[in-house]
């Protein structure tokens, strides 16, 4: 399985007034604008998923709402409670191994969550640090997903690669 990971886009600041519910946070004007030029990019690397899987907070939601319109897979999009900040990395991998064979797959979500997952699938443990940017994505090669050292890393970009992908800087 190709298992893409996805930092949601830039949104609202914690604690900005009206947002007492951090699951509530929207991305901000120019975080959107962002991720649709990254989306683009996503588009031009000729990737497609079997399914899309977001974490139900709003700014994760909104990310992965403008990724699968850019791909035109609407259909492939899903939610899961185990993607939002302190969801069980267990959980999701249980989840996702319950599914059957998907061939690609792409998570979106809330850091420092995502670092953790990564860790664990290229590690077996927590501890590696990854720094991974709003908007940024990963590429694992999972040849047997589970719920420890199970992938390795083909690639990663900055939200800004992605927009220069895109050719729109």
């Amino acid at each position: 399985m190709d298992l893409y990971i996805l930092r949601h886009a830039i949104a609202v600041e914690r604690g900005s007034p009206g947002y007492d519910d951090d699951s509530t946070r929207p991305l901000t004007e120019q975080g959107a604008a962002k991720m649709h030029k990254a989306a683009t990019g996503i588009r031009s690397l000729g990737l497609e998923f079997d399914l899309v899987l977001s974490s139900p907070s709003l700014r994760a939601r909104q990310t992965a709402e403008i990724v699968v319109r850019e791909l035109g897979a609407e259909g492939v999009l899903e939610f899961s409670v185990h993607l939002e900040p302190g969801g069980s990395t267990e959980s999701l991998i249980g989840s996702l191994v319950k599914r059957g064979p998907l061939r690609s797959v792409l998570l979106v979500g809330h850091e420092p969550y995502l670092s953790g997952l990564i860790s664990v699938l290229l590690t077996g443990g927590g501890d590696m640090a990854t720094t991974l940017k709003k908007g940024g994505l990963v590429k694992l090669a999972v040849p047997m997903l589970r719920h420890g050292r199970c992938a390795s890393l083909e690639w990663a970009v900055t939200p800004g690669q992605l927009r220069r992908i895109a050719g729109e800087g």
